[in-house]
């Protein structure tokens, strides 16, 4: 049986291979909770981009209504930079959709970003 230290390797790598890929499409981190799939997002994104952009759906429910009134990325972009505070920046920041499955919404979501906004990067924690 691996260690904790080789998977964790083993997964930074492939998240390196996800943010240097062309085509990146967004990413969906799934599986059990409790299990770091939010910390190891975390820790990449302070690692590989400039800012970290980290939304929670779980704990904060007010962001559901950014997807259910438009499809428009960029529109969801303003709403999520306003709560933010900061920039969200192509290419230097990394989007984080914790407990996405809070919000079916957010998830439908992600085909318009891939559509239209591919130049966004994307990674989502949900169980």
């Amino acid at each position: 049986m691996r260690d904790k230290m080789e998977i964790t390797r083993q997964i930074e790598s492939e998240l390196q291979r996800w943010k240097n890929a062309s085509l990146r499409k967004p990413l969906i981190l799934q599986g059990a909770r409790q299990v770091g799939k939010t910390w190891l997002l975390k820790k990449f994104g302070s690692q590989q981009f400039e800012t970290i952009a980290y939304f929670n759906f779980d704990e904060q429910p007010e962001l559901k209504q950014f997807f259910t009134q438009t499809k428009d990325v960029q529109r969801i972009i303003q709403n999520l930079t306003l709560v933010h505070g900061k920039a969200i920046v192509p290419g230097k920041t990394l989007l984080i959709f914790d407990e996405i499955q809070e919000c079916n919404e957010a998830l439908n979501s992600l085909k318009y970003f891939n559509e239209n906004a591919p130049e966004y990067a994307i990674a989502c924690a949900g169980s």
